[in-house]
């Protein structure tokens, strides 16, 4: 049992590790994205990078977070999780930062369509969420303040 639960727990850090960053590079994207003239060819790059990195690494990595997440939370169950305050406050960063990835893919449709009327500053400050978004969670996990 202690064998399968570091695998779980190792495949959870290796899918969170790839979804974060995802969320860290697609508003990066977006950033230069914004300047690149409408229909132009380095717009029709962008559209490729940001679809590829959004469908092919980030819903998948997303997708697996969860399931190894919930998979893990399920196994410590026994210890009093649904008590500890702590637990609570991750699972609300989490749903946060699914909410942005969602929120992400809205933006990504919307360059799509060449329809995008958000600033670079814009995308340069959402761009910060996924960072505050994981130092709270790292600080619950480790920390356990609570």
């Amino acid at each position: 049992m202690a064998d399968a639960y570091l695998w779980l727990k190792s495949a959870h850090v290796i899918s969170v590790i790839a979804w974060m960053a995802g969320l860290f590079y697609l508003p990066r994207l977006f950033v230069y994205h914004e300047s690149a003239e409408k229909g132009s060819e380095l717009s029709d790059v962008f559209k490729t990078m940001e679809r590829r990195l959004y469908s092919v690494i980030m819903w998948p990595a997303m997708a697996a977070s969860w399931f190894t997440g919930t998979a893990l939370a399920w196994l410590l169950s026994e210890n009093g999780l649904a008590q500890s305050g702590w637990a609570w406050v991750k699972l609300g960063a989490v749903l946060s930062m699914s909410a942005l990835h969602v929120r992400l893919g809205w933006h990504l449709r919307q360059f799509k369509a060449d329809q995008n009327r958000r600033s670079s500053r814009y995308f340069r400050l959402l761009n910060e969420v996924p960072t505050l978004l994981m130092i709270l969670i790292v600080l619950m996990v480790v920390a356990k303040p609570f």
